[in-house]
């Protein structure tokens, strides 16, 4: 009992830290769900792709209402996504695909979050990206022939979300600014549409080949819905970029741990 309210306590964390910071959530959800619920990482990467993807689509809304949502870009960009991440999820119930080689990958996508976050150094030598952060101007593609690019990018994010269940948000940013041509304040809305299309996708390539806890899915998909908006509230008050350096290095720190987890662990 007393994990279960440890647990959905974390889930509220989940909802503050998509509220507060704008991303954060699948990369506490799975450690979460792996090591304080005791769920099997394969159905954690299940249940974390749902979890995001509802609380994603939840935190879209005020974009929506502010016309920072590009349905064209979510269909060009999605559709790649949503294809790598069925087929990511596809290729991560391949024997050869062990919970240890998806949490290793995990640790991977962690880390280089981390640092990201931390440098906030997402943009080419150009920094063309770090100079429009604040503004809602567009930058100039990085490439003359962009958009092919950004599909193959979104095939590789899609592979990698349906394979650990990151939801990619602080690749896709970065991306659709850099490659789509995208205001900053509008590819974070549209990130968040895409999230969520990436998660079902993800998810329905894993329905019925792994085993699901929907009631905890279900609660956790709740206390992290509310946790946003108590995170969006807070924003007003608590400027998030104070926190952001802070949350890298936590990440760095969970990271760690797993990592000596599965170190500790014999495969498969």
């Amino acid at each position: 009992m007393l994990i279960q309210i440890i647990g959905h306590l974390l889930a509220g964390c989940i909802g503050i830290s998509l509220g507060l910071l704008g991303g954060g959530g699948s990369v506490l959800t799975l450690p979460i769900l792996v090591y304080v619920m005791g769920i099997p990482p394969k159905s954690a990467i299940a249940m974390t792709l749902v979890i995001v993807g509802i609380v994603s689509i939840i935190g879209a809304i005020p974009h929506w209402r502010k016309g920072n949502v590009n349905l064209k870009k979510v269909f060009l960009f999605g559709k790649a996504t949503m294809l790598g991440a069925f087929a990511g999820a596809n290729l991560a119930i391949l024997p050869f695909i062990t919970e240890k080689i998806q949490l290793l990958l995990f640790v991977i996508m962690m880390i280089l979050a981390a640092v990201l976050i931390i440098r906030k150094n997402i943009s080419p030598p150009s920094s063309l990206f770090k100079e429009k952060t604040d503004s809602n101007q567009k930058v100039q593609p990085v490439y003359r022939y962009s958009w092919p690019w950004l599909v193959l990018e979104g095939l590789g994010i899609g592979i990698l979300i349906g394979l650990v269940g990151v939801g990619g948000g602080f690749v896709i940013v970065p991306a659709l600014v850099l490659l789509g041509n995208t205001p900053i304040k509008e590819a974070i809305g549209t990130s968040l549409v895409i999230i969520s299309l990436n998660g079902i996708a993800g998810f329905l390539g894993y329905v019925g080949k792994v085993p699901l806890d929907w009631s905890l899915m279900a609660s956790f998909t709740l206390v992290a819905s509310f946790g946003t908006f108590f995170g969006a509230y807070l924003s007003q008050y608590v400027q998030a970029k104070q926190l952001e350096k802070g949350f890298g290095y936590f990440l760095i720190v969970v990271a760690v741990f797993i990592l000596i987890q599965q170190l500790g662990v014999s495969p498969g």
